[in-house]
């Protein structure tokens, strides 16, 4: 089996993410589904670099230790792409020991080929970017973000990445691939050929990083140490794993951090003589009302109002489809609504719950036979429409074209929707010796909506596993070929599952009410995270919590459960399924306690379970409830709460 292993930017922890984080890792993780839809053993990596001065002065703003705050950031980018469903593989911290082992391991190859020497630096540089600036022009504006510049004077250690400009030129053009999209190979070319200075890669005026080998008065400057991250994520130096997935597949990046990752990166790399990845991919940016997305403009659009208002896949359905991957987008809220509506509400959901309603309303439940004209009958449309998205949409995941892959398949889902209206199913449904004709507009409609669940997976799981379900197929649309699909494989007589909305109308002034008021929400300074149903263990505490009354605390309904039965989720090495009784009945909880608990250690263990939480979902599987456990150390280790008495199942904690 092909291996694939792609990562996404290790997300700086300065502030807490947002929609420009999610994208990425949605395409990320559209990515990751299609190959897997194509047979790669995938390996999909994201993490969180946290390091620098940035965190230290943001830290200090924030009251904390900078370990406490990382900790705090970091659980909120775990937290939300578990809420997001995201299939991510690896997560990596540049807090980690095995991190620094790795950063110190690759910069002492290059030190000992010759490429590293100390030297001193004197000059205007830019915190909020963690950049050197040329200008030494005190208070000279940085040309990144315009910020004004600091005066400093260090001593430092220098790569010589003045010695790698030819060697890069020569990588670019024989490897055309490694930079794309093609402007933005262009772009770092014309930088390369301009000239390449020495690059200082140590800090002496900060502690917050990673000690620099035999001289700790050092650190490693943050943008050196980050990167560095693709291989730790993935094992190196030893792991045999890290020999079988790397090099890097596909790194995908923001356009504003395309330098260090196509100019500076692959030079650490050369002279550490180790291989480079194969494609660096800087997507567009997201504007706000024609305004670039920043935290000091104050228009920060978060992920999570827009997935809990129109659900996940209605979020990655509008990124995927509003913006041509690799150019600038706007994000607009009614925009949003409005392509959910149009295209999801009255589109997909509309053709999905019709169609399956007329099955089970005119044929008891199962999906009826075809024409028996065949591909060349009043269907020929229909089942050419597909065809040809068939055939076409695979080959858009594989250039990342997202937006036409989801545009061919919505063509689909327009042709079945003209098909219906001129066929008129409800109309024949009214004379009996229509009966045959009626089953075949039916089928028609119900193998198109199987087609499109397959074809659309990538971009939208959530909803697409339900089509399936509800289509009566088998399995996890995951396992199915996306470059196999044939027309014709529903089976006549399939009993369908039950039929329900997947996309339900929204109203569109009070959905964009509602997500106004969980963003001013989220605007607040964060209060100190706490423990999902995603992950049994709460973030490090921080700041002192706001306190609550008794009657606040009396909603919470906590038991004494034990375990019964657990075993991993698939494709989560967090998560265990966990069968808990709690006196009354057996709950199934999702926990992420996988890489502390073996499934069979935890049989017949007490624990304590809050039991009166909404279900959530966790990458497809029921969660009725939450695990009570502590966190210890950096990492958030999960120690389940227990008892040293003998206490009864269902018992009550106050």
């Amino acid at each position: 089996m092909p291996k694939f292993y792609l990562t996404t930017p290790i997300y700086y922890v300065n502030a807490r993410p947002h929609v420009g984080h999610t994208y990425t890792t949605i395409v990320a993780d559209t990515i990751a589904r299609y190959k897997r839809m194509r047979g790669y053993d995938v390996v999909l990596l994201t993490g969180t670099d946290e390091h620098g001065q940035k965190v230290e002065r943001s830290a200090k703003a924030a009251g904390l230790a900078p370990q406490e705050f990382v900790d705090r950031i970091a659980a909120e980018y775990r937290h939300l792409w578990e809420e997001l469903g995201l299939s991510v593989d690896r997560f990596v911290r540049t807090t980690e020991l095995r991190h620094a082992r790795a950063v110190q391991r690759l910069f002492r190859k290059a030190s000992d080929y010759g490429h590293v020497y100390k030297g001193h630096y004197e000059g205007q540089y830019c915190v909020f970017d963690e950049l050197y600036v040329d200008d030494p022009t005190p208070n000279a504006p940085c040309p990144d973000c315009g910020r004004t510049t600091e005066r400093i004077r260090e001593e430092n250690y220098f790569f010589r990445l003045s010695a790698f400009q030819d060697r890069l030129l020569e990588h670019y053009d024989k490897y055309p691939e490694f930079v794309q999209p093609e402007t933005r190979r262009n772009e770092v070319m014309a930088f390369v050929r301009g000239g390449l200075r020495d690059l200082s890669i140590s800090r002496t005026t900060l502690k917050w990083g990673i000690p620099w080998p035999g001289d700790e008065q050092h650190v490693f400057y943050v943008w050196s140490d980050a990167l560095t991250s693709y291989m730790t994520g993935v094992g190196y130096p030893d792991d045999p794993e890290f020999k079988n997935l790397w090099p890097a597949d596909l790194h995908l990046i923001g356009k504003e951090i395309l330098r260090f990752h196509t100019v500076y990166w692959p030079a650490f790399l050369m002279a550490a003589g180790e291989p480079l990845p194969k494609t660096v991919f800087a997507h567009g940016l997201w504007n706000f009302q024609g305004e670039k997305m920043s935290k000091s403009r104050g228009n920060i659009q978060f992920s999570q109002p827009i997935a809990r208002v129109l659900g996940v896949d209605g979020l990655r359905y509008f990124l995927l489809r509003e913006m041509v991957f690799g150019q600038d987008s706007n994000f607009s809220r009614e925009a949003l609504i409005e392509r959910y509506n149009s295209d999801l509400a009255n589109g997909l959901g509309n053709l999905a719950s019709r169609t399956l309603t007329m099955i089970e309303r005119y044929f008891g439940g199962q999906v009826p036979p075809p024409s028996s004209a065949g591909l060349t009958g009043r269907e020929a449309p229909v089942s050419t429409t597909a065809n040809a998205a068939v055939g076409a949409v695979p080959d858009y995941y594989e250039q990342y074209a997202f937006s036409r892959a989801l545009d061919t398949t919505w063509g689909l889902v327009a042709e079945v929707d003209k098909y219906l209206a001129n066929e008129q199913p409800w109309a024949l449904a009214e004379d009996p010796s229509k009966r045959e004709r009626l089953g075949a507009v039916l089928n028609t409609a119900a193998e198109a909506l199987r087609i499109v669940a397959v074809l659309a997976h990538p971009a939208m799981p959530q909803a697409t596993q339900k089509i399936w379900e509800q289509l009566g197929q088998r399995g996890k649309l995951e396992s199915q070929r996306i470059d196999q699909i044939a027309w014709g494989s529903l089976s006549p007589g399939t009993r369908i599952g039950k039929t329900e909305p997947i996309f339900p109308r929204v109203d569109k002034e009070e959905a964009i009410e509602r997500i106004e008021a969980m963003e001013q929400e989220m605007r607040k300074p964060a209060a100190p995270a706490a423990a999902t149903p995603a992950s049994s263990a709460a973030a490090p505490a921080s700041a002192p919590p706001a306190r609550i009354s008794i009657e606040d605390f009396a909603k919470v309904e906590m038991r004494v459960g034990e375990v019964k039965a657990a075993e991993r989720v698939a494709g989560a090495d967090k998560l265990l399924k966990v069968l808990v009784d709690i006196g009354d009945e057996v709950r199934q909880v999702v926990a992420g306690i996988a890489e502390v608990y073996k499934p069979e250690d935890l049989i017949g263990r007490k624990v304590v379970i809050v039991v009166n939480l909404q279900p959530r979902k966790l990458r497809g599987v029921e969660s009725n409830g939450m695990i009570v456990a502590a966190s210890v150390g950096p990492e958030g280790r999960p120690v389940l709460v227990g008892f040293h008495e003998d206490v009864p199942v269902g018992a009550r904690l106050k």
